[in-house]
């Protein structure tokens, strides 16, 4: 359920780093994401809803007519490529939220280790000397009573 969680919060959060790596990555890839839910996911699909090709769906508002001797062309509202565009989103998004998600956890780790603690100033040092110094002083100086 985090997983889901953590998909929602990144589809809805409108960071511009995230929207520019999601366009970026989006343009690069899309063609090959389109490919994918064209040619190997949408076919199952189709199938299992009685081998209907989506970009194929239509509602035909005007049907041909033939006037002067030339076909015009119907009038139709192909709600089946808005199924494939939604799809190929869909898809395109999940991706870019995967990459974005291992990067993120790879940044936290980068980030949780320790860093290495600062050198200590020449007025520190030259304290340190002065502190053991007195400390071998005080030692002589109760060996000699």
């Amino acid at each position: 359920m985090k997983f889901l969680k953590d998909f929602k919060t990144f589809a809805m959060r409108g960071n511009v780093v995230d929207m520019a790596v999601g366009v970026i990555i989006g343009g690069a890839f899309g063609k090959i994401v389109s490919s994918l839910v064209a040619d190997v996911i949408m076919p199952p699909i189709g199938l299992l809803v009685g081998g209907v090709n989506f970009t194929d769906l239509a509602i035909t508002l005007k049907m041909p007519e033939i006037i002067d001797g030339v076909q015009s062309a119907p009038v139709t509202i192909n709600y089946g490529n808005f199924l494939q565009t939604v799809f190929d989103f869909l898809i395109i998004a999940f991706c870019i939220f995967m990459i974005v998600r291992i990067i993120s956890r790879f940044n936290k780790k980068e980030e949780s280790k320790p860093a290495a603690p600062p050198k200590p100033s020449p007025e520190e040092l030259l304290l340190t000397e002065i502190r053991d110094l007195l400390k071998e002083q005080n030692a002589a100086g109760k060996k000699k009573e």
